[in-house]
C-alpha cells in the first residue's frame, strides 16, 4: 500500500478481510461488525490517543496529526492503522471546513468522506427524525401515554449549521398538521443517536441503547421513552449500515477506520468502540483520536470509553502549535509580542500535560509546525519543553506527510512499547451525580470549586429520581479554555465552573452538565466556507478544503 490510489480490496488483502468488507467504489468499503467475532482470537494491538490543548477556533491540526502519525509509523515498518471520527456537513460549509487531514496527510477520497460519505449521517438523522415524528403522531392520535406537549425533550435533528432552527414551532397550519408545539433542532453530531451509534458494541445493543431513549414526560411527570412508542426496531433497521465502520486509506497507504462523528464539546467525541476494537485487532499500533483538549476528548475517552469498552492506552500524545500558545499567552505586553505571548501562553499545554499525567501517562507533545512559525519562536519552545523536560518533537505532516514526524513517530513508539500503566479514573460512576461532577471541574479543569444553578439542581433530584445517578458524566463545555468560559484563556486558576443544567442521555449511558452557553446548533459566519466550493462540469468538486 503505498500511496492513496491503491484500491480498498488490495489494503483489505493486506489486512486478511478482503472477503468481509462490502465495497462503495475503489477506495471505500465497510466493515460488517461480524467481523469482530471472528478476530477474537486475535491479540491486541497497542492504542495511542491523540488529544490536543485547548485549539484557536481554527483548530491545530490534530486529525492532520493522527493521519501523519500514522503515516511515519508505517515508513518505519510498522503495522499500523488509525481511527477518526467522520466529518459533519455543517462545519464543512461553515468556518472550519472539511475534517479529513490536510495537505500530505490526509484520508482520501476526501471530498466524499467530507459530504455524504456512505450515508451513515444521512441515515442517523432519519432514525432520529422518526422518533421526532413518532412522538408527534402518538399525540396526534389520542396521545395514550399522555404524553405533557411542553415536556417533550428529544429534539429534531439535521446535519447543517442553520440558526433559524434553535427553536421553531411545528404544527402550524390547520387541524390536519398536527399538534402545535415548541420544538427545536441540533446538528446530527449532537443527536443522542451518534453517540449511542459510536458505543454500541452490537446489534442487540444499539437496539437496547435506542429502547432507553428518553423522549417526554408524561402529565403525571412520568418518562416517557423510545421503547413505549416501539421506535428502536425501525431506528435500528435505518442505522444497520451506519453501525459497520468505514474503511478508506491515507495518501500514503495507511488503513484508516473512519465512524462516527460524535462532537467532543457535548458528547464524547472519538471515533466508534467498534473501529477501536477491530483496529486493534488488525494492527499492531491503532492511533485513535479524542476530541479537542484533553480536559475534553482525553478526560471522556479515558472515564467513559475505555471504562465501557474495557480498552488500554498504551499512549498519549498532545498535539499543539506555536500559533495556539501564542494565543492563550496573548495578554502579555510587550513590544517583542510573539516571543513573550509564546511564554505566557506556555502554561495552557503544560495543564493539559498534567491532566494526561492524572490517567497515569506520561504524554509525548506533538508541536504541530505552520510556515508562519519562526526560527526564534522553534528555539523558545523548545527551550521550555527541555526545562520542562518533557517529551516532544516537531512534526511538519502537512508539507512532508509521514517523513514530517519521523522523530516523533519514534518517542511515541518507544513510550507505547513501555509496560501498561494502570488508568487512574477521575471519578467512579457510583459516586453521586454532584460529586461526580465536582471531580472533573476540579481536578481535571483545575476549579476551586462548582455551582449548581436552580435548574441544575432541580434536574438531578430528578436524575436520582429516576435511578439514574450512577451513569457516566458527559460534560459540555467550552473547546477554547479550560474554565467554562471561552473569553478566559491560558492557564485558569480560582475559577468557578458554573452549571446550567443536567440532561440524561440514558441510551447513550450518561449524563449530560451543561457549562455554558453550549451551542448545539451553529450558525453560518458572515461568509460560510460554503461560498467557496462548486462541482466542475466535469464533476470535480473544488474548495472544499
Amino acid at each position: 500500500m503505498s500511496g492513496g490510489n491503491n484500491s480498498i480490496i488490495q489494503a483489505a488483502e493486506e489486512l486478511g478481510i478482503a472477503d468481509d468488507i462490502e465495497t462503495y467504489g475503489k477506495q471505500i468499503a465497510k466493515v460488517p461488525i461480524t467481523l469482530l467475532e471472528k478476530l477474537k482470537g486475535k491479540k491486541d494491538g497497542r492504542l495511542i490517543l491523540v488529544t490536543s490543548t485547548n485549539p484557536t477556533p481554527a483548530g491545530e491540526g490534530k486529525t492532520t496529526t493522527v493521519i501523519g502519525l500514522g503515516q511515519a509509523f508505517k515508513e518505519l515498518g510498522k503495522k499500523v492503522m488509525i481511527a477518526i471520527r467522520e466529518p459533519s456537513m455543517g462545519p464543512c460549509f461553515g468556518i472550519k471546513g472539511g475534517a479529513t487531514g490536510g495537505g500530505k496527510s490526509k484520508v482520501e477520497p476526501s471530498d466524499s468522506i467530507n459530504l455524504m460519505f456512505t450515508g451513515d449521517f444521512p441515515a442517523i438523522t432519519a432514525a432520529h427524525n422518526l422518533l421526532s415524528a413518532l412522538v408527534n403522531n402518538h399525540i396526534y392520535h389520542g396521545n395514550k401515554l399522555g404524553i405533557d406537549v411542553k415536556r417533550i425533550v428529544f429534539p429534531r435533528t439535521i446535519d447543517m449549521n442553520d440558526r433559524s432552527l434553535r427553536q421553531v414551532i411545528v404544527g402550524v397550519g390547520d387541524r390536519n398538521s398536527g399538534i402545535i408545539a415548541n420544538d427545536s433542532y441540533v446538528i446530527t453530531p449532537a443527536s443522542e443517536l451518534m453517540a449511542i451509534l459510536g458505543l454500541s458494541t452490537s446489534y442487540r445493543d444499539l437496539k437496547e441503547r435506542l429502547s432507553r431513549i428518553l423522549v417526554a414526560f408524561t402529565y403525571d411527570g412520568k418518562p416517557v421513552y423510545a421503547k413505549d412508542l416501539n421506535a428502536q426496531g425501525s431506528m435500528a433497521a435505518i442505522l444497520k449500515d451506519a453501525l459497520k465502520p468505514n474503511l478508506v486509506l491515507t495518501t500514503e497507504g495507511v488503513p484508516a477506520f473512519i465512524h462516527t462523528g460524535p462532537f467532543g464539546n457535548i458528547a464524547h467525541g472519538t471515533s466508534s468502540i467498534i473501529a477501536d476494537r477491530m483496529g486493534l485487532k488488525l494492527s499492531d499500533y491503532l492511533i485513535t483520536e479524542a476530541g479537542f483538549g484533553s480536559e475534553l476528548g482525553a478526560e471522556k475517552f479515558f472515564d467513559i470509553v475505555s471504562h465501557l469498552a474495557n480498552l488500554d492506552v498504551s499512549a498519549v500524545v498532545i498535539v499543539t502549535t506555536i500559533r495556539a500558545l501564542k494565543h492563550h499567552g496573548e495578554n502579555s505586553q510587550d513590544k517583542k509580542k510573539e516571543i513573550t505571548d509564546l511564554e505566557a501562553g506556555f502554561p495552557n499545554l503544560l495543564r493539559h500535560v498534567n491532566i494526561v499525567r492524572k490517567f497515569n501517562i506520561e504524554p509525548v507533545v506533538s508541536i504541530n509546525l505552520f510556515t508562519t512559525d519562526t526560527d526564534e519562536e522553534k528555539q523558545k519552545l523548545a527551550q521550555l519543553m527541555e526545562l520542562n523536560n518533557l517529551s516532544y518533537a516537531f512534526a511538519d505532516f502537512f508539507n512532508q506527510g509521514g517523513k514530517g514526524g519521523l522523530e516523533l513517530a519514534r518517542k511515541v513508539i518507544d513510550s507505547a512499547g513501555k509496560p501498561l500503566a494502570k488508568i487512574t479514573r477521575v471519578y467512579s460512576p457510583d459516586e453521586k451525580v454532584k460529586t461526580k461532577i465536582e471531580k472533573i471541574a476540579k481536578s481535571v479543569y483545575g476549579a476551586k470549586g462548582v455551582e449548581f444553578s436552580d435548574q441544575a439542581s432541580r434536574d438531578i433530584r430528578q436524575i436520582d429520581k429516576l435511578g439514574y445517578s450512577n451513569l457516566y458524566i458527559c460534560m459540555a463545555k467550552t473547546q477554547y479554555s479550560l474554565s467554562d468560559n471561552p473569553k478566559v484563556l491560558g492557564s485558569p486558576e480560582g475559577f468557578t465552573v458554573n452549571i446550567k443544567a443536567v440532561k440524561i442521555a440514558a441510551g447513550s449511558g450518561f449524563l449530560i452538565p451543561v457549562l455554558g452557553d453550549i451551542m448545539v446548533m451553529p450558525g453560518l459566519p458572515e461568509v460560510p466556507a460554503a461560498e467557496n466550493i462548486t462541482l466542475s462540469d466535469d464533476g470535480e468538486i473544488s474548495g472544499l478544503s
